[in-house]
């Protein structure tokens, strides 16, 4: 490659693709009818939701996340099929929360902030840690609900104080 750069082949590439979005509600059915759900988009749930997007994506890595182009979820497929069917609902909650923050105009990406400092991620969390409490999760069980790959021993640490979780196993990493 010279100072210029490379030169590519006369090739056509064509960069405006296509995702395939479907209804929420297709694949995600009572959330409506969710008491945290209810409070977070009132009176509007019903349209909202049914108006809402979901756009699957074929990977063994990533779970959920909202576009910040125009609010829709992003969900692994492979998530999806394979993780237990309480931490899929808890991931879905904690991503209408992301969803309600576009709506408001909030920026969902702040690069200010590490994942677990970011007023999005709390703000999202602490709704989440709610709803894992009200169906019966216990302080462990959400601190486990909470571990992801790409967060340290520290990071975990602090989200877990911000979240005012108490584990009942001390000594941990993450304790």
């Amino acid at each position: 490659m010279d100072s210029r750069g490379p030169t590519l082949p006369d090739v056509q590439i064509n960069r405006e693709a296509k995702v395939n979005l479907y209804p929420f509600t297709d694949y995600f059915a009572g959330f409506e009818n969710i008491p945290i759900i209810r409070k977070l988009f009132g009176e509007k749930t019903d349209q909202i939701l049914h108006n809402l997007k979901v756009e699957f994506y074929s990977a063994r890595f990533g779970y959920m996340a909202v576009s910040d182009e125009d609010g829709h979820l992003l969900i692994s497929a492979y998530h999806l099929r394979t993780a237990d069917q309480a931490i899929i609902y808890l991931d879905v909650v904690h991503e209408l929360h992301h969803v309600k923050q576009f709506m408001e105009g909030k920026e969902l990406f702040l690069n200010d902030f590490e994942y677990v400092d970011s007023p999005i991620e709390i703000e999202a969390y602490l709704g989440t840690v709610d709803e894992a409490r009200r169906i019966g999760f216990s302080d462990d069980q959400i601190v486990e609900y909470l571990k992801i790959e790409w967060i340290t021993d520290e990071q975990m640490k602090r989200l877990v104080e911000r979240m005012g979780l108490h584990r009942a196993e001390q000594g941990s990493a993450s304790s």
